[in-house]
């Protein structure tokens, strides 16, 4: 007996790794969910779509964009952190959901930081300070001198109250002790209209709206966030540049589950993700798009969500906004 015992051990053992790998093997054996927090046609869900088309190849199972928007992006991130962890619900996380909505809400409905397992931040997309041809500033140093000599006289337009549009031109505007009237539209479209019009004469808006605007001289950009020149506005400078090496506005669009997914199914998650950015087809889509892939991993990503919460959060109270 027990010699049959000794001779069974390595076979049950071997069972029993085969059956780990198999367990494994399974995930994913069905459709993924990617909950899009905004709506359709908007960046933040070209961004998804490009990436769940590829990453479904890799997965082999289909990824599902289930568009939930409204409250700046919250209600779809709140589902996905009540979402059970098993790695077939995700959610596209932006700068919005995870830096500057949870503090314009009396009672955010999740934290951003401990309710979500960060998997892959997938690209970056830079934003860009322009002005009507008939403001009187060619440069971005001419632009603080004039809104310094003249407060509160001149208004920006942006996508929306509390959006990023609109904290990272208050930002730039507390950095410089100035003062100027922010004017919230319901998106870039009517922001732009206005802009370009002249009833504005300054937007901060994101890269892709703005630039065939700035390529037909409606507007000038003055400066761009980024780490460098856009290759499509070689001849705009960042903001970096010009005297503000810390001041990035960049919208950010990334992959997160809910909290304490398992590891090995956000490792899978992680291969396929940042596959699918490694391929050249998808990544010429999302340049095109204005969407830039950064490909940063879960650790750096987490990172990243905290410092960008932190951030925010002192941007907001200093401008004084109240949350509602």
């Amino acid at each position: 007996m027990k010699r049959r015992h000794f001779l069974l051990a390595p076979v049950l053992g071997a069972i029993a790794l085969g059956t780990a790998t198999l367990a494994h093997a399974a995930y994913p054996d069905r459709p993924i969910t990617l909950v899009i927090p905004f709506s359709a046609g908007g960046p933040t869900d070209v961004v998804g779509r490009i990436v769940a088309s590829k990453a479904s190849e890799i997965l082999g199972q289909q990824i599902v964009v289930d568009n939930r928007v409204g409250a700046a992006g919250t209600i779809g991130m709140n589902a996905v952190a009540r979402a059970k962890a098993d790695g077939y619900t995700l959610g596209l996380a932006t700068v919005s959901t995870h830096g500057t909505a949870p503090h314009l809400l009396a009672k955010p409905p999740y934290d951003p930081v401990k309710d979500f397992t960060p998997v892959v931040n997938l690209v970056s997309s830079p934003n860009i300070l322009s002005v009507h041809p008939g403001f009187p500033a060619r440069t971005l140093k001419e632009f603080v001198d004039y809104t310094k000599k003249h407060p509160g006289k001149e208004s920006y337009a942006n996508a929306g109250a509390g959006g990023i549009n609109d904290l990272g031109m208050a930002w730039f505007l507390q950095l410089n002790d100035a003062n100027m009237i922010s004017v919230p539209y319901k998106g870039s479209a009517p922001a732009l209209n206005d802009a370009i019009g002249g009833n504005v004469k300054v937007i901060f808006d994101n890269f892709p709206s703005s630039l065939p605007f700035i390529k037909a001289g409606k507007l000038r950009a003055l400066a761009i966030t980024g780490t460098q020149r856009n290759d499509k506005l070689p001849d705009v400078p960042t903001f970096a540049e010009q005297g503000y090496k810390d001041y990035d506005v960049s919208a950010w669009y990334g992959v997160v589950a809910p909290a304490k997914l398992p590891q090995e199914v956000r490792t899978r998650l992680v291969e396929a993700f940042q596959a699918a950015l490694a391929d050249a087809n998808t990544r010429q889509r999302l340049v095109d798009a204005g969407a830039f892939p950064v490909s940063v991993g879960p650790d750096a990503f987490a990172r990243q969500i905290r410092q960008e919460y932190e951030r925010w959060g002192t941007v907001i109270r200093k401008a004084g906004i109240t949350p509602q």
